[in-house]
């Protein structure tokens, strides 16, 4: 028995991540079209049918692009805030929804899923963490500054997904219009180097055997700069360091973390 995580794909243009366990097969979000999806997990090693459900994080076009099209060729339901559920404009053609709330957990088949508030300029934000075979895995992103309730619910993960989007400078610096930084920097927008690296240094439990840096923006960061920021915090609290630490890509899927 295993559980199998693989970050699809995370930045502006799409976001989607595989969580699996031997009897279910959950994405949260679904940000690439269904041949993209499906590339994905092929090259990930992973099959494209037999899934359970879609989970929503927020109804921002980089998460849910491709949500129509999977729920309706994978003929799974769709897992999602009511008042998110109220924002998109649905085809017709989608009946299969479950209503969840932030707060308050679900199970499907042997994943326990715990959904919870973020601070994102969406209608109703969530993060996971899902949990099976003594495992706990986090998907967070899309979130502008790290409240409590997102460090309680990030410890004791084995398997830690966290935004680190921007590079201060570089967004300052950047081909934005002024009130798109703006919101970028603000406590509803994303988290820059800096801020997850905070989180890493002083709130962060150690707990996570793979951490794996997400939703880089490709005009206002490198991948060289969000690991050497990460890695500085990691180096600054001595101990509590995952044994892999990697950095989700745009185009490709991670390697498949089975734990």
């Amino acid at each position: 028995m295993s559980v199998r995580v693989c970050v699809l794909g995370s930045g502006s243009k799409g976001n989607s991540t595989l969580v699996a366990t031997e009897r279910t097969r959950l994405l949260v979000d679904a940000g690439f079209s269904r041949k993209d999806t499906f590339r994905r997990l092929a090259a990930a090693g992973e099959r494209t049918d037999g899934f359970d459900a879609l989970l929503v994080s927020h109804e921002h076009g980089d998460h849910i692009k491709g949500l129509t099209a999977l729920a309706l060729g994978l003929k799974v339901p769709i897992y999602i805030t009511s008042r998110t559920r109220k924002v998109i404009q649905w085809d017709p053609r989608l009946k299969a929804f479950e209503t969840i709330s932030p707060g308050e957990k679900f199970t499907i088949g042997d994943i326990e899923i715990s959904p919870f508030s973020i601070p994102h300029d969406a209608e109703d934000p969530i993060a996971f963490t899902l949990a099976a075979e003594g495992i706990k895995v986090g998907v967070i992103t899309d979130l502008g500054y790290v409240p409590e309730l997102v460090k309680q619910h990030a410890r004791a993960c084995h398997c830690l997904v966290f935004e680190s989007n921007h590079d201060l400078d570089m967004l300052k610096t950047g081909p934005y219009p002024w009130h798109v930084k703006q919101r970028v920097m603000s406590r509803h927008g994303h988290l820059s180097n800096n801020a997850t690296a905070g989180f890493l240094t002083d709130d962060y439990d150690g707990s996570a055997e793979v951490m794996v840096l997400a939703h880089l923006s490709d005009k206002n960061n490198n991948p060289g700069l969000a690991m050497h920021s990460a890695t500085r915090a990691f180096e600054k609290r001595g101990k509590g360091r995952p044994s892999e630490l990697h950095l989700a890509s745009q185009t490709e899927p991670t390697k498949v973390f089975q734990f």
